[in-house]
């Protein structure tokens, strides 16, 4: 009785660990889809970026 009390609790850690398992894969998609869909903005930000660091690194020459 007690080895099927044990093997219950472990069945459970493990279904536990399964379903962390499918929230973090579930975020990691909402991520790379937010990311897809906010690509263009993300570019002109770096490339902005990009340019008002380049401008004064030359300015400093």
């Amino acid at each position: 009785m007690m080895n099927k009390l044990v093997r219950l609790v472990k069945e459970e850690q493990g279904q536990g660990m399964t379903e962390y398992g499918l929230v973090l894969g579930l975020i990691a998609v909402a991520v790379v889809g937010i990311l897809v869909a906010l690509r263009g903005q993300i570019v002109a930000l770096f490339s902005k970026a990009n340019n008002t660091v380049s401008t004064g690194v030359n300015g400093l020459g």
